[in-house]
């Protein structure tokens, strides 16, 4: 009868020969993995490019680091392991009267743990902004559980915000250190607004307004997206931008 150390021999031996099968896959493969990253980088600057002009706005393929740190809205969403973040594909300008920016956002994770810790894996999330010509407090809502936005909902610390609608408290995770603005902001139209999408994730960060999804943007969805953007901005209450001292933009939109 086998001893406890044969079978424990035999367990790390399998473990070795089936890890060692996985990297020699990755070394095989990786090559098309690379092709096929630049390949859906290069279909994506053309396919962003067409719509800027299509709505017609300025448009920067171009990696742009500093662009990126300017951003408040990505403070938090790669803060615990990403790297080489970037903005790229970035659109600028006017949309129904706001000035707007949106891009898609890079940033880089060594992976799962059969990743060479030299090969990185690339993320994308995409974001969309809209500037709202004042500072406000920082909030965030998001689905219940999740969201783009959850990881600086996270840095509020406590629970969510609970509403008068037990079905929207129910769906949504709202955060803010300024509970008043929070209540304002969620009116009943916005709230009704909200409960028909669902998978809305957004955040007020000083002058901006933004939302944020996951992958790269599909340009199919730009202009719904900027039109979302711009109906949550009309159903915010105008007594919150008649008291407030208006400052310079956080981010130059044009």
């Amino acid at each position: 009868m086998a001893s406890a150390n044969d079978i424990e021999g035999v367990i790390k031996a399998l473990f070795f020969f089936f890890a060692l099968i996985l990297l020699v896959i990755s070394f095989l493969f990786l090559p098309f993995v690379i092709m096929a990253h630049n390949a859906r980088r290069e279909k994506q600057a053309k396919a962003m490019s067409l719509k800027a002009d299509q709505l017609d706005l300025d448009f920067s393929h171009a990696p742009d680091r500093e662009f990126a740190s300017s951003i408040k809205h990505l403070d938090s969403l790669d803060t615990k392991q990403g790297s080489d973040r970037y903005a790229l594909n970035i659109l600028k300008g006017s949309f129904d009267g706001h000035p707007v920016v949106l891009f898609d956002y890079h940033y880089s994770t060594s992976g799962v743990w059969w990743w060479s810790p030299s090969w990185k894996m690339h993320n994308y999330v995409s974001i969309v902004m809209l500037e709202l010509g004042q500072e406000f407090p920082e909030l965030t809502i998001g689905p219940e559980g999740g969201g783009l936005f959850a990881m600086i909902a996270e840095a509020f610390g406590g629970g969510d915000i609970d509403f008068e609608s037990h079905e929207f408290s129910e769906r949504f995770d709202v955060r803010s250190k300024n509970k008043k603005f929070a209540y304002d902001f969620c009116n009943a139209q916005m709230i009704e607004y909200l409960l028909h999408r669902r998978g809305t994730s957004l955040e007020v960060d000083g002058s901006t307004l933004a939302m944020g999804f996951g992958n790269m943007h599909e340009t199919g969805r730009i202009e719904p997206r900027l039109k979302s953007l711009a109906e949550i901005r009309s159903l915010m209450p105008n007594y919150l931008f008649e008291p407030a001292v208006r400052t310079a933009p956080a981010v130059e939109m044009t």
